[in-house]
């Protein structure tokens, strides 16, 4: 089985297990070893960041949201992007150990995106897949509007297809050492008290 099947499987449990509920205040519980921070309990802690940031994002679009709670939620946000990025970083740091005994080709190149950017790219693409079928079946809408988004869900499953294999072979490249990865820290700065003047100013 290739990692994208095993990490295309997980987004699809933790999406479907966020609408049991569906609502962006359930608790979190990964099934997965969190001990010994196995791959499947980083991909799946990586795809609950972003489905509930997905629902933040439905939210904080409501025309009538009052001031005081769109402000509230709007840290929120800051913070699930924080922890998506500290999740891509831990994925990442995954792979770089799982690899580091591996040799690299004279003639290796890096790749434009590390394989955890990738993923995240993925566990957006499942989010959508799984919002557009719902669109794409949703009974009280018209002909027209399903069949419109049947059209849009075709693109993303091919999508998904494609994305898959590229980060399947960009995997393989790099055990294979024709491709070498590092991993820059995002180094963000809106959320540090140093680097953020607004917030340097307040101290």
């Amino acid at each position: 089985m290739n990692f994208t099947d095993i990490a295309n499987q997980i987004f699809i449990e933790v999406i479907v297990k966020y609408h049991h509920l569906n609502t962006v205040d359930q608790p979190f519980e990964n099934p997965y070893d969190k001990e010994n921070e196995t791959l499947e309990h980083l991909l799946f802690r990586k795809c609950w960041i972003d489905t509930v940031q997905w629902h933040y994002e439905d939210i904080i679009r409501d025309p009538n949201i009052d001031p005081v709670s769109a402000l509230t939620l709007k840290r929120k946000i800051d913070a699930s992007n924080q922890d998506r990025t500290d999740m891509v970083e831990y994925i990442d740091s995954y792979f770089l150990e799982q690899y580091q005994d591996t040799s690299t080709n004279e003639d290796a190149t890096i790749n434009t995106e590390s394989p955890a950017w990738g993923v995240d790219r993925l566990s957006i693409l499942a989010l959508k897949v799984y919002h557009m079928n719902e669109e794409a079946t949703r009974a009280d809408a018209s002909a027209t509007h399903r069949e419109a988004c049947q059209t849009k869900l075709n693109v993303l499953l091919e999508q998904r297809v494609d994305l898959s294999k590229a980060i399947d072979q960009l995997l393989q490249d790099i055990k294979g050492g024709r491709k070498y990865m590092k991993v820059y820290k995002q180094m963000k700065m809106y959320n540090d008290d140093e680097l953020n003047p607004v917030l340097r100013q307040k101290k």
